[in-house]
C-alpha cells in the first residue's frame, strides 16, 4: 500500500439492486462510524444512483455509475451519458471493464473515448484493464495490460480524473486470486508505464485490484505495493462483507 495515496475502495454492483438494495447501503454508512482513513464508494445500477445518492448524502460515500457512452447526447436507444450520470449524482464512472469488452465488444478505442466523455462531465474514471485466461497461461500478462493502458488512457489522464483498476479477467467471480507476488508484480509495472507516459501525475494515480476480493483476502491484497484499493464486485453487495474490505485499512 502506497501511503501517500489515498486508498479506494469501490463496490460494483454490476445488475444488481431493486430499491431494497438501498438497505444495504445503509448498513454501510451506519457501520463505518468515524470516517475510515480510504474513500468509499458504490456503484448501482444508473437506475438507483439518485436514491443511493440521497441514501448516502452526508455520509462521505461516494455513488458513481457503472459505464457511459461516449456521446453527451443522441439517438443512442438505452445508453447513458456521462453527463447523465453527473446529473444523478454521481461523481465518478467505470469504463473497461472487462464484461464491457468482453460482452458488448467494446476496444480500447472505445474504452478510452468513454473515459474523455467521463472528463469531459467532471467525472473520474475508473478505467480497468486486465488479462484473460488464456492470456495468462500464454505468459501475455504484461503485454496485454500495457496495450490497454497505452490505448485505453487519455493523454488528459491525471491523478485527480483517472484511477486505475487491474482485474485479471479470470479472477473476477469466480473464487481464484494471483498470489501476492503477481499482484505485486503487475501493479509495479503499471505503475511504471504510468509514471513514464504521465510525470508527476503517473506517481499519484490510484492503482485499484479487483477479482475475488473478499473480507478473508483482502488485508494481504490491500497491504501489497502500488495497490492503493480494490474494486469490489459481489462481496459489494453484501454490507458486512463490503465493509470487512473496508476494515483491512484500519488493521
Amino acid at each position: 500500500m502506497t501511503g501517500a495515496i489515498r486508498p479506494l475502495v469501490a463496490g460494483n454492483w454490476k445488475m444488481n439492486g431493486l430499491t431494497a438494495q438501498l438497505a444495504e447501503a445503509q448498513s454501510v454508512r451506519n457501520g463505518l462510524g468515524a470516517p475510515p482513513p480510504v474513500d468509499v464508494m458504490i456503484c448501482p445500477p444508473a437506475t438507483l444512483i439518485t436514491p443511493l445518492m440521497l441514501t448516502l448524502k452526508g455520509s462521505g460515500v461516494l455513488v458513481g455509475g457503472q459505464d457511459c457512452h461516449s456521446e453527451p447526447c443522441g439517438a443512442f436507444t438505452g445508453d447513458v451519458s456521462a453527463e447523465m450520470l453527473a446529473d444523478a449524482g454521481a461523481t465518478t464512472v467505470i469504463v473497461g471493464h472487462s464484461e464491457r469488452r468482453a460482452m458488448h465488444g467494446e476496444l480500447d478505442r472505445i474504452v478510452r473515448a468513454k473515459a474523455e466523455a467521463a472528463h469531459r462531465a467532471g467525472l473520474i474514471a475508473i478505467v480497468c484493464v486486465g488479462e484473460t485466461a488464456g492470456e495468462r497461461a500464454a505468459g501475455l500478462t504484461e503485454e496485454v495490460v500495457h496495450r490497454q493502458l497505452a490505448h485505453s488512457l487519455p493523454d488528459a489522464a491525471t491523478a485527480a480524473n483517472t484511477v486505475i483498476a487491474y482485474e485479471p479477467v479470470w479472477a473476477i467471480g469466480t473464487g481464484l486470486t494471483p498470489t501476492a507476488a503477481d499482484v505485486a508484480r503487475v501493479h509495479a509495472s503499471i505503475r511504471e508505464r504510468l509514471q513514464a507516459r504521465f510525470p508527476g501525475e503517473g506517481a499519484r494515480m490510484r492503482i485499484l485490484y479487483g477479482g475475488s476480493v473478499k473480507p478473508s483476502n483482502a488485508a494481504e491484497l490491500l497491504a501489497i505495493d502500488h495497490v492503493n484499493g480494490a474494486l469490489v464486485g459481489g462481496a459489494s453487495l453484501k454490507a458486512s462483507d463490503f465493509l470487512g474490505i473496508v476494515a483491512a485499512y484500519k488493521a
